[in-house]
């Protein structure tokens, strides 16, 4: 496989239902970075969570974006990334006023402080149905790295095995998934051999140290990680860095707050000035603007939370 920046490879172990995910993210971090001044600890977290997401997103079977939170009580209050099925990809992270971070610091540190953090995955087609809702799953933030919440999360929800290694930094974020796959058609391979297969390549991850899987590209991990192992590599694909901001997202968040709400706020700034967290377009409202909202019946599909923007 010939080395690519940006890059999600998935492949298959060969009669057993294993398969596995890497992912390289680079350029699409940069822009990511590029947009925020992020203390270490939390470029750590975020880029962590950029690679988890792009590794659950390459198997949606859908035309539509995953959504992860973390909703924090300590320093950081929101880290979110969005990666859809095409891996477009942004992600933001929101830090309380009085945030003091350590490099050193950790999950737990940084974001269930109190005890009161929580994760949530929101799977959203683009597509919907009428009346159809966005699933969304959420738990506590149960485990002391982000990998390890992702893992758990997927065992409850998913009744999927999944192991993740995760590793960012303020130059590269890379990810490894491994997950055991229910027994399906066309593979003639005892189950024995896949619960062998299991444990095999297990181990054969948690030999990945984290220095190694930021300094290692992904084609190179591959072959030293499963050199002996018989598997079937797919076609590569490239996430990529994308906002799905617009005018009318941004409008249909100012309809949700309310009429009052932005009275008032009219009253106080003259013109409504917002800026996306994602890749910081700005956009402006004017009070016309603002009476245009109301007057017409703006459709509220693919709505963007309030917590999306800042004003």
């Amino acid at each position: 496989m010939a080395d690519m920046v940006d890059t999600l490879q998935k492949f298959l172990f060969e009669n057993a239902a294993v398969r596995g995910e890497l992912v390289e993210l680079s350029d699409t971090w940069q822009q990511i970075l590029s947009r925020s001044d992020y203390p270490r600890a939390v470029q750590t977290l975020l880029g962590e969570m950029m690679a988890a997401a792009a590794l659950l997103s390459a198997n949606l079977k859908f035309n539509g974006a995953i959504i992860m939170q973390i909703h924090g009580d300590g320093p950081v209050r929101l880290l979110v990334v969005e990666c859809g099925a095409d891996l477009h990809m942004r992600a933001t992270a929101k830090l309380a006023p009085d945030a003091v971070i350590d490099d050193a610091d950790g999950l737990q540190q940084l974001v269930h402080a109190h005890g009161q953090g929580r994760f949530a995955i929101t799977l959203d087609p683009h597509d919907k149905m009428p009346g159809q809702q966005a699933y969304q799953g959420i738990v506590p933030l149960d485990g002391e790295t982000v990998a390890i919440v992702i893992e758990n999360y997927m065992l409850r929800s998913e009744q999927l095995d999944t192991k993740l290694w995760l590793a960012a930094d303020g130059t590269v974020a890379r990810g490894l998934l491994l997950q055991k796959l229910p027994r399906e058609g066309g593979i003639d391979a005892p189950v024995e051999d896949d619960l062998e297969t299991w444990h095999r390549t297990v181990a054969l991850g948690g030999t990945l140290q984290r220095d190694e899987l930021l300094s290692t590209d992904i084609s190179t991990l591959m072959h030293r990680l499963f050199w002996e192992e018989t598997i079937r590599v797919f076609p590569p694909r490239q996430p990529r860095f994308h906002c799905t901001c617009s005018r009318e997202k941004v409008g249909n968040m100012l309809k949700m707050l309310g009429e009052f709400e932005i009275a008032d706020a009219l009253q106080e700034q003259g013109t409504l000035a917002i800026h996306c967290d994602f890749c910081g377009q700005p956009y402006s409202f004017d009070k016309v603007d603002c009476a245009q909202l109301f007057a017409t019946d703006i459709p509220l599909e693919h709505l963007v939370a309030a917590t999306a923007f800042k004003h």
